[in-house]
């Protein structure tokens, strides 16, 4: 059991580890993560949303750079669409384009990033981390090294934090998005850990070749990459790679709970994870700027994933035939097992019906632990599961999976006999093996690789029965491979995705549990025990405490404070025409510093179309502001012109419409006309709904077509970033920061017009 325990932490640490950050004295050609931070303190001083006067500074001091190193640069000035259910966004964008031509060019390598960041923080990871890595990679290939054969552009866009604006500007209106080539985008969801692949184009399999081949410590496995394909969620890589480009996105995502809130900060963020994002941009950028890009296909897709200190790779056509496999060599083990008259097969089908239920139990167990998490700590709710400090949580995860399994087999392995139990195991990896190689073939290795070595494990140790010692080599190394995929991946999940969804960890290490039964059973029989009722009752005898223990622990090392602090979410919000203030809070519970501006849950006083979900309220002081202008300049049945313009000078303005509208488009001044074909609804508020990033002070005409209907009302919502203009305001405690949604820290102030 050692090994398996040894397996568990190397492969963990592995995936983890980062190379360490390398100084100002690197050789010129070697990327250095403190040359990079010197940029990073000029870049990352304040947040930089979308039409910010810090996003402008930081615009300036990005072309002054590049420009310095003797790149040919250019601001691309336009306005980037995004579409979502029920909802246009638009928005003016700047983009940064700097170019480095190559020798013998077969195409464009784009190394992308976003020098805006989110509204609550600096974004020093989020994304200035790779800006500043780009920057650095830059100097090296100029300063560094024979000049590449490929043109190389630094693509550094805007407004990525409202929807990939700029990078839908960029691929709408810019010429080098015609040509063909390979984007390497960087982001970050954290401020440490390794810069893992976790997106890449389709047909990756040449790409993904060239990332084992030149990246040192390169991180990542196929089923991230099938995830992220599944998932809504989607960076300047999306735009991008549907445009035509072949890609590959890079991101680090440790210490997750930091991410778009003030703790982004560079002073928070590991130089180590600086460094790794950085060499591996500089590898990349090398090796595909010397290759001949027209040679890079998009073949097929490959499943590849770290495995004791190498990585496994093969192409996803194999992951059906070796899920086949799987399922195969457990019927031989149950065919093995029968001859030998260890199990019937009716006490096997048993066994195997039974072993979804620890399955089901650990996924239920964890996610009852995130809502007892929520119940004792409201303002987890706000956090979506990424919490400050979660190994105490780690540990009560691992306790409750061990319950459920130890609860499942312990009864059962004196009714079906343990040979019965262990092929009725191994069914479930093998089976989702073969449906994830028909659903999601990069992913389907997660199953089908424990269940082929702990399959095979059993099948020799039954075969060697006579020779102890191979028999337990054989059973080991099954383990020891099975730990190393399952519970490195479990513990990538939990990092990514949080307590909210611990149920997908949960499933993994149960599955794991599962696979490590060949071996506990082998122990088990040379060891003459046979689990007896003591042993029943001992499971929740010892779980209890262990759960309550650990929890209460996690509790202590999150309590909130200046290190560890507690979301909140508070609004302002005018109705300019009932002339009536709000303080609004969208948390479950709302913190002590929320309450002393709120103190009733629901939408009353606030202006029509504007509540989204359940509210808390409170009463606020009116401000002497103007609402935003509406003026309509054109009508038709179903087509609205509509110019929009904020009288006290907003950077945002949102339109939600009372009934569902179906396209809209935008016009500013010199930029083309931009449009956006919308379908759905928005939830829990108004149908339709329209915003505008960075207003310009001549306002925007939206021309707006709509479901059919007679009189049309629209709320118009401008907003300004900031609460401390408000008479009455109290600033947060250390230990309360601003939570992540768009529509918190805003003084809001509404309008409502009928057409």
């Amino acid at each position: 059991m050692l090994a398996v325990v040894l397996a568990a932490w190397v492969s963990v640490a592995a995936d983890s580890s980062v190379p360490p950050p390398k100084g100002e004295d690197a050789p010129p050609e070697v990327f250095s993560a403190e040359r990079a931070l010197h940029h990073l303190h000029n870049l990352a001083t304040a947040a930089r949303p979308i039409g910010s006067q810090a996003s402008r500074q930081t615009e300036d001091e990005l072309v002054r750079q590049l420009r310095g190193l003797g790149l040919s640069v250019e601001v691309q000035r336009s306005v980037g669409t995004r579409r979502a259910a029920g909802l246009a966004t638009f928005g003016r964008v700047d983009n940064i384009i700097a170019t480095l031509p190559g020798t013998d060019s077969t195409g464009v390598v784009v190394l992308t990033a976003h020098h805006d960041s989110a509204a609550m923080g600096p974004g020093a990871a989020d994304d200035g981390a790779a800006v500043a890595a780009a920057l650095e990679t830059a100097r090296a290939l100029v300063h560094g090294g024979e000049p590449l054969r490929n043109d190389l552009v630094v693509l550094l866009t805007d407004g990525e934090e409202d929807g990939a604006l700029g990078a839908d500007a960029f691929v709408r209106h810019h010429a080098l998005a015609r040509r063909d080539g390979v984007v390497l985008n960087f982001e970050a969801r954290g401020v440490g850990g390794p810069s893992t692949l976790f997106e890449t184009s389709d047909g990756n399999a040449t790409l993904v070749k060239t990332v084992h081949e030149v990246v040192p410590h390169a991180r990542g496995n196929s089923t991230l990459v099938q995830l992220y394909r599944l998932l809504p969620n989607n960076t300047d890589f999306t735009p991008l790679t549907r445009a035509g480009f072949s890609g590959l996105n890079f991101a680090f995502f440790h210490e997750a709970s930091r991410y778009h809130t003030a703790q982004d900060t560079v002073e928070r963020l590991d130089p180590a994870s600086l460094q790794h994002h950085g060499t591996t941009m500089l590898s990349l950028a090398r090796a595909l700027g010397d290759a001949d890009l027209t040679t890079i296909e998009a073949t097929h897709d490959v499943t590849y994933f770290p495995l004791l200190g190498t990585t496994v790779r093969y192409p996803d056509t194999v992951a059906v035939p070796l899920a086949v496999g799987a399922c195969g060599l457990v019927v031989f083990l149950g065919w093995l097992v029968r001859r030998r008259r260890l199990a019937t097969v009716p006490r096997m089908l048993l066994g195997a019906a039974s072993a979804i239920v620890p399955i089901v139990a650990a996924a239920v167990g964890a996610q009852a632990l995130w809502l007892v998490l929520v119940s004792l700590r409201p303002g987890y709710s706000l956090m979506g599961g990424l919490l400050h400090e979660p190994v105490a949580f780690e540990a009560t995860l691992l306790v409750l999976t061990a319950a459920s399994l130890f609860t499942w087999y312990v009864p059962l392995r004196g009714r079906l006999g343990p040979s019965a139990l262990t092929v009725g195991a191994l069914c479930w990896p093998a089976l989702l093996g073969v449906g994830f190689g028909w659903f999601a073939p990069s992913a389907a290795y997660v199953f089908t690789v424990p269940a082929i070595v702990s399959a095979l494990a059993a099948i020799i140790a039954l075969a060697v029965g006579k020779r102890p010692l191979w028999s337990v080599i054989s059973l080991v190394v099954g383990a020891a491979v099975s730990t190393a995929v399952l519970v490195a991946l479990a513990h990538t999940a939990l990092l990514g995705m949080g307590y909210a969804l611990a149920g997908v960890p949960a499933v993994l290490l149960a599955v794991w549990g599962l696979t490590l039964l060949p071996l506990a059973d082998w122990f088990l029989r040379q060891s003459g025990q046979r689990p007896g009722l003591g042993t029943r009752l001992g499971v929740p005898a010892v779980a209890v405490p262990l759960v309550v223990a650990s929890v209460a622990a996690g509790l202590v090392e999150n309590e909130p404070g200046s290190e560890n602090p507690v979301r909140s979410h508070l609004a302002y919000v005018l109705d300019a025409d009932a002339d009536v203030a709000k303080w609004v809070s969208g948390e479950q519970e709302p913190t002590d510093w929320t309450r002393r501006h709120v103190a009733e849950r629901g939408p009353s006083g606030l202006p029509p179309g504007y509540a989204r979900g359940e509210l808390w309220t409170g009463p606020a002081p009116v401000i002497d502001v103007e609402g935003p202008d509406v003026t309509v300049s054109g009508r038709t049945a179903d087509t609205l012109t509509l110019h929009v313009d904020s009288v006290r000078d907003a950077t945002s303005v949102i339109l939600r419409f009372d009934r569902p509208i179906t396209e809209v488009t935008a016009r500013t001044g010199t930029a083309p006309p931009a449009t956006v074909q919308v379908t759905g609804i928005r939830a829990n508020t108004w149908p339709g709904e329209v915003r505008f990033r960075d207003l310009p002070p001549s306002g925007v005409e939206l021309t707006v077509r709509t479901a059919p209907g007679d009189q049309l009302r629209v709320t118009a919502i401008d907003e300004t970033r900031g609460l401390d203009v408000v008479p009455g305001f109290l600033p947060r405690p250390p230990h309360v920061v601003a939570g992540t949604r768009e529509d918190g820290d805003v003084v809001a102030v509404a309008r409502t017009y009928a057409f």
